[in-house]
């Protein structure tokens, strides 16, 4: 009897770790991959890649919305790299559009998802894949998953130009701006492009704290330099200053 429970509590504690592990790499929800989403601006693009970054808020991170144009590549496989490992992109939004303009959204796709990356597979490659996915709080960071020209346009209002505050990796690139929206473009990529960028508003505040900081340093180092001026009065006034030059 012994013997039948341990065995039972074995079977149960196999079946509970399967159903993790499943739980955990069962891929992306059908509903979650065929979120409505709108690329017709994105399309348009003369780029090979177009990248949107929406900024997000002090508790949620932004969203980014991207269209490949696959260029003879039939499977794209999606990851981010972490401290210590790859980690699979999570998308959703997922749309493809055949070269004779049928459209698939992403539940249609051969879309599975591992411990290092998310894969999609389409029919033809030389079609139009379209996701969405999280982008950082003031970064953006994405591989280049296919070689070809890059196009990424910024949340309004923000910029990478102050060496400060804004970074923009790799080099060659030219930037415009478009209706207060940066953009920046590479005519060939093929490594993973990483911005750091800034609301120029947050400029001038940054440097009225920092005069800010300056005024009452300076008045906290005034403030200091007459006490010391005082005790010092004070001292001789008292005769505690005595020379012993002539002792």
């Amino acid at each position: 009897m012994n013997r039948r429970l341990v065995f039972a509590t074995i079977a149960v504690a196999l079946l509970m770790t399967v159903a993790g592990c499943s739980a955990i790499f069962g891929g992306i929800s059908d509903e979650q991959l065929d979120q409505e989403q709108d690329y017709s601006d994105l399309r348009d693009s003369d780029a090979d890649v177009a990248i949107d970054v929406e900024d997000g808020s002090v508790i949620e991170s932004g969203e980014f919305r991207a269209v490949y144009d696959l260029n003879g590549t039939d499977e794209l496989s999606l990851y981010r790299s972490a401290l210590f490992s790859d980690e699979p992109l999570e998308i959703n939004s997922v749309r493809y559009w055949a070269p004779n303009g049928t459209e698939l959204t992403g539940s249609e796709l051969e879309i599975e998802q591992s411990r290092s990356e998310t894969t999609v597979q389409v029919p033809d490659e030389n079609g139009t894949l379209a996701f969405s996915g999280d982008a950082g709080r003031k970064t953006f960071q994405l591989p280049a998953y296919v070689e070809g020209s890059y196009e990424v346009t910024l949340p309004e209002g923000h910029r990478t130009t102050n060496f400060l505050f804004g970074d923009v990796s790799p080099n060659g690139y030219e930037r415009e701006t478009v209706d207060d929206r940066e953009q920046l473009s590479w005519d060939e990529l093929d490594s993973t492009i990483s911005l750091r960028y800034y609301l120029t508003r947050d400029i001038p505040l940054f440097l009225g704290l920092v005069g800010a900081a300056v005024l009452l340093g300076g008045l906290g180092i005034g403030y200091y330099y007459r006490q010391v001026k005082q005790l010092q009065e004070q001292r001789e006034e008292f005769g505690l200053d005595v020379g012993t030059d002539d002792e």
